[in-house]
């Protein structure tokens, strides 16, 4: 998805737009659900504003999916293998961090594989997210350092460390040092 900026931003826009009517929201109904204004929501789906990642995810919380499930192309056909140069990335406008989503799309598999580079210095909090209390998630680290602030506990993971948790438990993602941090979400579905 890291495509040309306006050709990502409409298509973010267009999502947002159609999970909305999908779903029968108004934009005062998604705003009310996603704590986001509905000035923001509506420059978003008319592509004049690029979503951060806590905004975006406040967004699929209120409309009941997961930011894989976000960013799966809807219209592609089910493959078992998707070649790294046609995984859609995605990059946060504020952080800067980079998210691939690593999984093949359309498969029906209840787990999704995400690959993240955080850069240093990075921060991005997430609010909690009911919606994502039956969905779990590992976060294994392959380089650097990274803390999550899962519930009221702050975890330090390093190169090689695995952290278990609920999605909707994760409140922060933090990389305390001048490196930059890559590790892989895996996150289970859920019913």
């Amino acid at each position: 998805m890291e495509k040309r900026p306006e050709t990502f931003e409409t298509a973010v826009g267009e999502r947002i737009r159609a999970l909305r009517m999908r779903r029968g929201l108004t934009l005062e109904h998604l705003a009310e659900a996603s704590g986001v204004s509905r000035a923001m929501i509506s420059r978003i789906e008319r592509a004049e504003a690029s979503p951060t990642a806590a905004l975006l995810a406040r967004l699929c919380s209120a409309l009941g999916v997961s930011l894989s499930v976000f960013f799966a192309d809807e219209g592609a056909a089910a493959q078992p293998l998707v070649r790294r140069a046609d995984q859609p990335v995605w990059r946060d406008p504020e952080s800067g961090y980079l998210r691939r989503a690593v999984s093949p799309a359309g498969t029906g598999s209840g787990t999704d594989i995400v690959e993240v580079e955080f850069p240093a210095k990075a921060e991005v909090r997430f609010p909690g997210r009911a919606t994502g209390r039956s969905q779990t998630q590992h976060v294994w680290v392959f380089e650097g350092v990274i803390e999550l602030t899962v519930g009221d506990t702050v975890h330090r993971l390093e190169a090689g460390d695995c952290l278990f948790m609920t999605v909707a438990d994760v409140h922060a993602y933090r990389n305390p040092t001048e490196a930059p941090a890559r590790y892989a979400v895996v996150i289970a579905l859920g019913p």
